[in-house]
């Protein structure tokens, strides 16, 4: 299988670097290059791909506005890489819809490895913003409250099966731990997410993921 990728990155340099590194993982194809977020979203619509890297700061449109708009129209997972790890860049990006957030420092190993889970269909955030967001929502009741009634509500209406996985995406498992845990085809798992996320109206596993946190699943 391949996966295709638009790699969206204002600085030419970092831009061919990144590429560079994806071109040599040969189940990955680079099939855009955009210097802007604009340039993100249009490249995205024409090719369809599998995939969005997607710089944070960028021109005309920055990263966070670029990613709500790919993902609310279908087009493509988004994979969020900065060299930032601030709050406002890594809850922007989850609540735009990021299905993983990536700093730069990773080295190219993690870089493909990344770009193949989220285009595998999950979820990923790199270990330093994990624990950020884990610390965040530590509290239970401080979590609780951050939570909008309608969304808590929708949870109750979560099957027994479904709430056993929304906790297992909140511990930050992939599919196929999940299917060991929970003693099913990795399949069924797949399943299961895709319909927790129709029921809680959320974009992204990651998104699953942090409402777990936040109730203490």
């Amino acid at each position: 299988m391949t996966f295709r990728v638009v790699v969206a990155e204002d600085q030419s340099a970092v831009r061919a670097g990144l590429v560079l590194i994806l071109r040599s993982a040969g189940d990955i194809e680079v099939v855009g290059e955009a210097a802007d977020g604009e340039e993100a979203v249009r490249l995205a619509r024409e090719l369809r791909p599998d995939l969005v890297l997607m710089d944070v700061q960028m021109p005309r449109l920055d990263g966070v506005s670029a990613t709500r708009q790919v993902v609310a129209e279908g087009l493509a997972d988004v994979l969020v890489l900065t060299t930032f790890d601030l709050d406002e860049y890594v809850f922007g990006a989850l609540r735009a819809g990021a299905a993983g957030f990536l700093l730069k420092n990773a080295d190219a190993a993690e870089l493909i490895a990344g770009v193949r889970t989220v285009a595998r269909g999950e979820g990923l955030i790199s270990p330093a913003v994990t624990r950020r967001l884990i610390a965040e929502f530590a509290a239970p009741q401080k979590a609780k409250a951050a939570v909008a009634p309608e969304r808590a509500a929708a949870v109750e209406s979560l099957t027994r099966r479904e709430r056993e996985v929304l906790g297992c995406l909140g511990e930050g498992l992939s599919n196929a731990e999940i299917a060991v845990r929970l003693s099913m085809a990795e399949a069924t798992v797949k399943t299961h997410v895709s319909r927790l996320l129709g029921k809680l109206e959320l974009r992204s596993r990651v998104q699953a993921a942090v409402l777990a946190q936040e109730l203490g699943l």
